[in-house]
């Protein structure tokens, strides 16, 4: 009966020995830390914003890049604070991205066309409160749309003009 006893502990050290150290991660919770948003640099000569309507029945939303090559945005309560953006064609510029959302994840990707076409940029995505900015290559003239990938309801016209 002692022998019996000790056969039956000895296999369940191997059992639990074998299950211990075995590469597949089992219940083990490994969450990894969220990326560190860029900090938002002010460039030497920030641009003028101009608001200009997109729709001009009701003269909402919309904003116009005057002079520079920087646009600031924001995302606040799971929405852009512009629907509409112009930039010059064939020149790089960046996007001062502000998710004032706390605790909601939001980011800016570019596509040809619609929010559902060809993406032409995407932006790490940030949780707010946080603050990054994006550069963004020269684009060819024509329209584009920019949306948050992580609540695509949340779009707007970026207008590349020659």
């Amino acid at each position: 009966m002692r022998t019996l006893r000790i056969v039956a502990a000895a296999a369940i050290v191997l059992i639990v020995a074998a299950c211990a150290s075995s590469t597949s991660p089992g219940w083990t919770f490994n969450p990894t830390e969220p990326p560190t948003p860029a900090p938002v640099q002010p460039s030497a000569a920030p641009p003028t914003v101009v608001p200009g309507p997109t729709n001009p029945t009701t003269g909402e939303g919309g904003g116009t890049v005057s002079s520079g090559t920087n646009v600031n945005l924001v995302a606040e309560n799971v929405a852009f604070d512009q629907t509409a953006i112009t930039v010059p064609a064939n020149t790089t510029f960046t996007v001062s991205f502000d998710d004032r959302d706390s605790g909601i994840p939001h980011n800016v990707a570019i596509h040809k066309g619609s929010p559902t076409g060809e993406a032409v940029f995407t932006g790490d995505i940030v949780t707010g409160p946080a603050q990054t900015v994006y550069t963004i290559g020269g684009l060819n003239a024509g329209t584009y749309a920019f949306v948050c990938t992580v609540h695509p309801n949340m779009t707007g016209t970026l207008t590349v003009t020659p």
